[in-house]
């Protein structure tokens, strides 16, 4: 099982397939690596070389303690494109995998010279929180409730997400897949309580302003105006202005999860956007 160790020893499993220009996909909370299959499979078979880790506390990857934040995760996706010695790079965050990815481009991948472009799909930038500066977040006690919820009785409330809002499985006339809802629960619980915990704090209250403003590369923004998890006002049109290089593509009616449940759409959408 293809591992690296950071410099904290923290243990971050990897699946790295195929050859050619890479792309790396950073999946959303609480999930893991398997959460990109559609697209690992769609583009390994396109002539790309596919790599996808598992966040630090999520699926395969150590159970530790701490370091459940944004800077920890840039710095260990960092750690493992360097260790790949990644060169020309697409990279690919999909909810807070997004923020992993604007702030690891910002950081490390663009002043490295490794990132050629980006794309952030259903992410949380700019910033999910409520403040005075963001008056069109989410209130912190929402995300207080789900961390309630995530102590109180996890396996629960993961089914609960993702029968419900995450592939909008709740919205009228809309058929729910039982194979998707089983599929995200084994991934959750394959993950760390701890780290999942401190993720909700780590996406909803990170603020990628800065971030987004120091990012020249070309970097695609998708987001659905039906997301029920990340806001669509508060994040995807926000985003693409911050963004000195970006382009907003925007869906009607996709839910956050779009990309498994419209994988053959976003697919199609992110491979011409590469190829552009």
């Amino acid at each position: 099982m293809p591992t690296i160790t950071t410099k904290d020893g923290t243990e971050i499993f990897y699946k790295d397939w195929g050859t050619g220009q890479p792309i790396v996909f950073s999946h959303g909370w609480p999930l893991s690596s398997d959460d990109w299959d559609p697209q690992l499979m769609f583009f390994r078979n396109r002539g790309y070389r596919v790599i996808a880790h598992d966040r630090r506390g999520h699926g395969r990857s150590t159970q530790v303690d701490g370091g459940h934040d944004m800077d920890h995760y840039s710095a260990d996706l960092a750690a493992l494109t360097a260790h790949l010695d990644l060169k020309n790079a697409i990279h690919v965050g999909h909810s807070t995998g997004g923020g992993e990815v604007v702030a690891y481009v910002a950081r490390y991948g663009q002043p490295q010279g490794r990132v050629a472009k980006a794309a952030i799909i259903s992410a949380v930038p700019p910033l999910m929180l409520k403040t005075a500066a963001n008056p069109l977040g989410l209130p912190k006690e929402a995300f207080d409730g789900l961390q309630a919820q995530l102590a109180a009785n996890r396996s629960q409330f993961y089914m609960d997400i993702a029968s419900g809002p995450f592939y909008g499985f709740n919205r009228p006339g809309v058929k729910s897949l039982q194979s998707a809802i089983l599929n995200w629960w084994r991934q959750g619980m394959n993950g760390g309580a701890k780290a999942h915990y401190d993720g909700i704090v780590a996406f909803s209250q990170t603020d990628f302003t800065e971030d987004l403003k120091k990012i020249t590369v070309p970097v695609l923004v998708m987001h659905s105006e039906d997301d029920q998890i990340v806001p669509y006002v508060a994040a995807g049109p926000l985003s693409a202005k911050l963004l000195k290089n970006g382009t907003l593509k925007t869906y009607k009616d996709f839910p956050h999860g779009m990309i498994t449940t419209q994988a053959e759409t976003i697919n199609a959408d992110l491979l011409a956007f590469i190829k552009s």
